[in-house]
This record gives C-alpha cells, structure tokens and sequence, in this order.
C-alpha cells in the first residue's frame, strides 16, 4: 500500500478528500487555497478549547492559513479563504511548536493543518528531537482522507474533530463538498482506532487529556434536526466519545446580509432540544457552552503573533 504523505506530491495534490489534482509545486492554489508554500496566521496560547484541552495555562494552537471546506458561514473566513498568514519555511514550524511549550502550554494545537499534512512527520518528529514532550493535538474539520489519519496516527495524540453535518445536500449547500457525512464518518472511525490501538483514551490527573479523540459539533440556526442526526451518526462510530456541543454561531458579514436562518443566533430552544437528544442518545462526556457565548471571544485575532517569533516576545 502506497503511503499517502510519503509520497505525497504538491505537482499533483491529494492530500485532502477533493483530491483537486493542483500543481502545488509550481506555485497554483489548490481549492484549499494553498500552493507550495506553508501559511501560519497565528501562533499562541488559546484558553477557550475544552478544558480537557486548554486546562489553565491554555493550548499552544497554530493557526494554518487556507482551508479544504469552503463554508458560507465561517467565522475564520481571514485566513480560511481570505489567504491571510505569513510564509514560514517548514523549519519554523518545528520551532514555533518548541517556544509554544517554552511558554507552558498544555499541547500543541494544530488548527485546520490537512492541507500541509506532508510536513507533519518530518515537523513533529524534528521538534520531538529537540525536546518536545506535550501532546500534539490535530484540530479538523473532520473533511479528511482516511489514508492521511492512518499515517498520522503515531505522531497526533488528540484528535479534536468536527462532525459539521449528517446531510450530504447541507453539506454541499453551505460547505461545498459533496461527500461530507461519509468523509467525516470514515475519518472518524479511523481517529478513533488510532486511539484504541495505542491503549485507549488517557487523561491525567488534572484532567488534561493526553490521549483520545474529542467531537466537536456546531449547531446552525435553522438545523436543530441535522445536529441531532449527526449525534446519533457519532454514537454509532465512536460510541460515548466525549462531544462538544456549541452554541457559538455567529454570523459572518455575508450570512447577515443574505438574510434567511444563517442572518441569525441559534435560539435558546434550538439550543436545548440539541442537548435533550444529546442525553437521549446516551453521551455522558459532553462540554457545551453558556449562553451569551455567541458575544465572546472564542474567535482569536489574526494577527501573525508568534508566527515569526515567540508570542511572548515584546
């Protein structure tokens, strides 16, 4: 069987699931909007990920510019569309996740990184050389090859996924990928095999999760009844897998202008009926958010911080 990232070849992208064919290498953008070159728009501690992620000293996350999902409503659109981030040679990358730990973060965050998942091994394996020993963590859309979590199943330790939606016409609708439920379900049944064969779920003993797979799920104004699908399709894959239930939509420029469900919050009711179904499934590890999350900051400023040197530095 060929290895997907060793073999990987930016003349002919397929790294991710669209498996668009670019030349990467001689400088065209993919449709995730990467060419030959490693973007970072961000890199610092971040304290509002699950606690079992942030815990108190917060989780070294790295933001990567580009993304493989086009959704109308993101709320990252600066750097998941908009093509903000420095260019950084691959070796930054190992240093930035070393001054990440130098600062007292928990792990290292990698935020929508499956378009340079070539560089990964090389990256992680360099910087565990030099002395890295907090977990990496792979924070995704859940829009992966399957072949990719395979081959980074020695290296990542938590897998932080989305599972966006259980209807494939949602999916194309606001994303537009055509195959995003069995895409999503075959990565996630992958990520959490990974986990299995290497001893199962680990959390020490402040609650940090040192191992394991978390499933993160953000409920759309207007879609109570797919969330609740897409509950039932992560229990049927990973079964009482801990799940992060969100509330934090918030419309984007575009969606406020568009009109319709997406111009608006999720509602209070929308919010608890997801919930309810959640504790009807059978989830007993579940984080969700207050109300009023929707006026807070989960969303960092895209500010280059620590991407050409330490975020600590003055």
């Amino acid at each position: 069987m060929t290895n997907l990232l060793e073999t990987a070849s930016l003349s002919h992208c397929e790294l991710c699931p669209r498996r668009c064919g670019a030349n990467r290498a001689a400088g065209a953008h993919g449709v995730c909007g990467a060419d030959d070159s490693l973007k970072i728009a961000r890199a610092a501690l971040h304290y509002w990920e699950e606690p079992p992620i942030s815990g108190e000293r917060g989780s070294g996350t790295i933001f990567f510019s580009a993304c493989p999902l086009k959704c109308v409503y993101c709320q990252n659109h600066e750097i998941s569309t908009g093509g903000f981030g420095i260019e950084v040679a691959p070796g930054r990358l190992v240093e930035i996740m070393l001054e990440l730990q130098e600062q007292g973060a928990h792990n290292i965050n990698l935020v929508t990184a499956t378009h340079y998942a070539h560089l990964l091994p090389t990256a992680i394996g360099e910087a565990r050389r030099r002395g890295l020993s907090i977990p990496i963590v792979y924070n995704t859309s859940g829009y992966e090859r399957e072949e990719a979590i395979a081959e980074l199943a020695e290296l990542v330790d938590v897998w932080l996924v989305d599972y966006k939606y259980a209807d494939a016409d949602l999916g194309r609708a606001l994303s537009h990928v055509v195959d995003y439920p069995e895409t999503a379900t075959l990565a996630l049944s992958r990520m959490c095999a990974a986990v299995a064969a290497r001893g199962g779920e680990l959390v020490d003993a402040d609650g940090m999760m040192r191992r394991g797979v978390i499933v993160r799920h953000l409920v759309l104004p207007g879609h109570a009844d797919d969330s609740c699908r897409v509950l039932d399709r992560i229990w049927d894959v990973a079964g009482d897998v801990p799940i992060s239930v969100m509330n934090q939509y918030t419309p984007n420029e575009r969606m406020r202008a568009s009109g319709g469900e997406l111009s608006r919050a999720v509602t209070e009711d929308e919010y608890e009926f997801v919930l309810d179904h959640a504790d009807d499934v059978g989830f007993t590890q579940m984080f969700w958010q207050e109300g009023g999350a929707v006026d807070e900051s989960f969303t960092p400023a895209f500010d280059t911080t620590g991407v050409l040197r330490s975020a600590s530095a003055g």
